[in-house]
């Protein structure tokens, strides 16, 4: 996917992983409606079974893949090229890759992606990024959602940063919020950043 996506037409592949419910799909609604009017997006939605995801983003006026895995619990290097037939690529600048709910099997099946974002969110509870390092360690970015929620569940997310950094040290982290927009212009900086330092890699 990178070769095809990176090199042969100039298109930023951001996979988002994360558990179901953490919010990946919700994010990446904002990131779409935020962008400029210019850029070109579209998206791959992974999920089990059904068109749920794909039919949010299909609303957003963009193109969409809908690819289901039926009993594989992440998204793979094949699937992900046989979805890319449904764009037009030389018309994408921006291409999501939402991969299935899952916090295990995708650290193991990298896509290729300019970018990979986790997604956790505070429902998950405080010690979700302790139980899942290997995740964490394989990822360019780190994103705490439902901040607006914490106090609620009884969570702290500086508590979370805090297992990141002994995780991964450099990794980068932004707390947000979907529902209330908090955060979102700094992950948008976050993920132009990241795309811009792994295009002077390439």
């Amino acid at each position: 996917m990178h070769e095809r996506l990176t090199h042969d037409n100039d298109i930023d592949a951001v996979e988002m992983l994360g558990a179901t419910g953490s919010g990946k799909t919700a994010l990446i609604e904002q990131l779409v409606s935020r962008s400029p009017a210019s850029e070109r997006v579209g998206v791959i939605a992974g999920d089990v079974a059904g068109d749920d995801d794909a039919r949010r983003y299909r609303d957003l006026g963009i193109p969409v893949a809908d690819v289901t895995t039926g009993k594989d619990c992440h998204l793979d290097p094949e699937r992900v090229g046989d979805a890319l037939g449904a764009f037009e690529l030389s018309r994408l600048d921006t291409l999501y890759v939402e991969n299935v709910g899952n916090m295990v099997c995708p650290a193991d099946f990298p896509l290729g992606a300019t970018v990979r974002v986790v997604v956790v969110s505070v429902t998950e509870g405080e010690d979700v990024i302790r139980k899942h390092p290997l995740l964490f360690q394989a990822c360019d970015l780190v994103v705490i959602n439902k901040i607006d929620i914490a106090e609620a569940v009884g969570v702290d997310p500086d508590r979370m940063r805090a297992d990141l950094r002994e995780i991964d040290p450099e990794c980068p982290v932004v707390l947000t919020s979907a529902v209330t927009g908090e955060g979102i212009e700094a992950l948008e900086r976050r993920l132009r950043d990241l795309q811009a330092t792994h295009a002077h890699e390439h």
